[in-house]
């Protein structure tokens, strides 16, 4: 198992040192999720070989994009872990957010609806799991072997129209196992999802 030198090596970096590398981990950051170029997220999906991690309630946009789903079976074939985290329709954090935006108390569970419809294709594809949660969403990651894009939440604003950080792991940072320890935090409390026939 390889484990970062901070792991090692707690000591090893100075509190000033380490957040300076954590700072190397943003390459960008983008006023609005909405602003991340479309030919970025090919190349993240494209170069996979390890992880794919995708932590949402809804993450609607990811359907816009042509062969997504069979390009995600293929690098589960070769290999690569795929995991899926969609909101609990009926979870009152759903709820609140879908009514916080001003889009009715429902709107988001409906969303999430449709999401589950598309990604349904990939039910029981060997190395690809989808689960729900409950949690409130403080930001949707996407995660790409050792980049990830973080799309922090803003009160009353559509995730598209929040801002979106692209990170990139570097072995004595901070930042990119932050998020990704989130991600690990709300999916060991997710329960598969469970289709409706």
């Amino acid at each position: 198992m390889q484990e970062s030198e901070s792991y090692l090596w707690p000591d090893a970096l100075s509190e000033a040192k380490a957040s300076e590398v954590s700072n190397s981990e943003i390459v960008k950051v983008y006023a609005h999720r909405n602003s991340v170029p479309a030919d970025l997220w090919d190349k993240l999906l494209d170069e996979v070989t390890t992880y794919v991690d995708m932590l949402v309630y809804v993450g609607m946009f990811m359907t816009e994009k042509p062969g997504l789903l069979e390009l995600l079976r293929r690098k589960a074939e070769a290999g690569a872990r795929i995991r899926l985290l969609f909101g609990d329709r009926d979870a009152p954090a759903v709820i609140q957010r879908s009514t916080d935006e001003g889009i009715g108390p429902h709107t988001i569970s409906a969303k999430i609806d449709h999401a589950l419809a598309y990604f349904r294709k990939l039910d029981g594809v060997p190395g690809i799991e989808i689960r729900t949660h409950r949690t409130v969403l403080y930001n949707s990651i996407f995660r790409f072997d050792d980049e990830m894009i973080v799309n922090p939440h803003v009160y009353g604003k559509m995730a598209a129209h929040a801002p979106a950080l692209h990170l990139r792991r570097l072995s004595a940072g901070d930042l990119f196992t932050t998020y990704a320890d989130s991600f690990t935090a709300v999916w060991e409390h997710a329960q598969p999802h469970k289709w409706e026939d």
